[in-house]
């Protein structure tokens, strides 16, 4: 589909990707409303000349208020997206709700394109690169447990009900605004303190970065010109970041030079999963490559994250 002159709904349309997104759709000459309903997003990511909605998603009245038929496409990006997040039931549950809750509304107003932000977490600990035709998907999260059921649900609604479908499993997207998540976190802990820094594991976790701006490219490339029924494509990069080189990259983004205290294990937290690089070669084939390579998504989104958190 063309998303120029679209009418598109962007769910956590104020959250990272999503308001990039808002402003590429608005860019192209679409129109979008964002729901969201700012429990993680933020109201000033929203760009001008988007409708607002402070709705929950997972509340039936609510999705009544937003998908409605002038509508040509769903964007969802809305979830409960913490991996250790502390009730499993309840992240489990709100996912899967949001996403069947959209995907009926749209079946009974007819609305027939749906967009929807997956995660590699749904592959667990898979060989490297993963490419999207892996098997078996044996996710170790809860989120991505989450993740895998949506999709179950989405290739449904794809084969049965004619809407139309586009799933990115993400590697770890970055960018400004970002809170909660390791380069921010860095950054905040340094700030506390320059001398020292905490890092979670052995610090050789190893993932794949992208920045923002480079995944909503990938984004509109797909959706663009990818025409199956129901089309999955891995968003990230070539290479990888270990967690101990992104503390280097903060650190002298800071100009500071702390020693590096280690929890200890392979992993962050029950459920991280130590190493992952997706295989974008589906992705190149459709005409699409990033040209932003893992280390210097981290050290973009350093130095945005810098300027909003230390000034």
């Amino acid at each position: 589909m063309d998303l120029a002159d679209s009418h598109a709904l962007i769910t956590g349309g104020a959250g990272l990707v999503g308001s990039h997104l808002a402003a590429r759709v608005l860019e192209e000459g679409g129109t979008v409303r964002v729901a969201d309903d700012l429990s993680k997003g933020d109201r000033d990511r929203v760009p001008d000349g988007a409708e607002f909605v402070r709705a929950d998603v997972t509340d039936p009245d609510d999705v009544v208020e937003v998908v409605t038929p002038e509508l040509d496409v769903v964007f969802h990006f809305a979830a409960y997206t913490d991996t250790n997040y502390d009730d499993d039931r309840e992240l489990f549950e709100a996912n899967t709700a949001m996403t069947h809750t959209l995907l009926e509304r749209m079946r009974e107003v007819g609305v027939d394109r749906f967009a929807f932000t997956s995660s590699s977490t749904v592959y667990g600990e898979a060989p490297r690169p993963t490419p999207e035709d892996h098997s078996p998907l044996e996710p170790i999260s809860i989120y991505g447990s989450s993740k895998l059921a949506d999709e179950a649900l989405i290739s449904t609604y794809a084969h049965s009900y004619g809407v139309q479908s586009w799933v990115f499993r993400f590697a770890n997207i970055v960018g400004p605004h970002q809170r909660g998540n390791v380069i921010p976190d860095f950054i905040q802990k340094l700030e506390e303190d320059p001398t020292e820094l905490t890092i979670l594991g052995d610090g050789r976790q190893e993932k794949s970065y992208m920045h923002v701006t480079e995944c909503v490219d990938a984004i509109r490339h797909v959706v663009e010109h990818a025409e199956d029924d129901l089309n999955v494509y891995n968003l990230g990069t070539r290479t990888t970041t270990s967690v101990t080189e992104i503390a280097d990259i903060v650190s002298e983004e800071l100009g500071v030079d702390p020693d590096y205290a280690y929890t200890g294990g392979d992993r962050g937290w029950t459920g991280d999963v130590p190493r992952m690089r997706l295989s974008i070669e589906r992705l190149a084939a459709l005409g699409w490559e990033p040209s932003i390579e893992s280390d210097e998504a981290v050290r973009r989104a350093a130095r945005q994250l810098i300027d909003e958190i230390v000034g």
